[in-house]
């Protein structure tokens, strides 16, 4: 992963303050961003965060934030994102859901690019108020989860054989090379 983790806990603000809080746990969080990076990598050529993902049975998940993630829902004063979110078990559930510690602000908007901050505003705007259950079918659905095997890595290239594409793996290739 290629992604300050300044960046990476704004994403976390971000997501965690523009979606349903009541849906947000750790398997839905995982699928933002992997929309966030294969979103942006089929309309701009380039994941945001360039994690790791991997293929498991509830979709695919980005490797470094899922074990900083881990880590913080284990003992959140021990994490490196202990300033960032922290977890709530909800009487009743399994659950626990991921809250921010504070608001999205200018200084973490300045983290990211134009295109950046369009692609993570789509992808609130589409899986933001949606339950765990429908992103990760959606997910299921991209080229990148039927076409690998399960536990392995997720060639950010195969992001080109979705229909939404306007990238090709050429284009993938050079533009990640850079």
């Amino acid at each position: 992963m290629r992604i300050p983790l300044g960046k990476l806990k704004a994403i976390l603000i971000y997501f965690s303050n523009f979606t349903n809080t009541k849906y947000l746990g750790k398997v839905k969080l995982m699928k933002l961003f992997y929309f966030l990076d294969f979103m942006h990598l089929k309309q701009f050529g380039t994941p945001v965060t360039y994690d790791t993902y991997i293929k498991l049975e509830h979709g695919p998940i980005p490797s470094t934030v899922k074990n900083l993630i881990d880590t913080a829902a284990e003992d959140i004063d021990i994490s490196e994102l202990s300033d960032t979110i922290h977890f709530e078990r909800p009487v009743g559930t399994a659950m626990a859901r991921i809250l921010p510690n504070r608001q999205f602000t200018d200084s973490d908007k300045g983290y990211f690019s134009e295109t950046e901050l369009l692609v993570l505003e789509k992808v609130c705007a589409i899986y933001g108020d949606k339950n765990t259950k429908f992103i990760e079918d959606a997910s299921h659905n991209e080229a990148p989860w039927k076409e690998t095997e399960f536990l392995d890595n997720i060639p950010y290239t195969l992001a080109a054989n979705d229909l939404d594409s306007k990238v090709s793996v050429s284009d993938i290739e050079l533009l990640n090379k850079i």
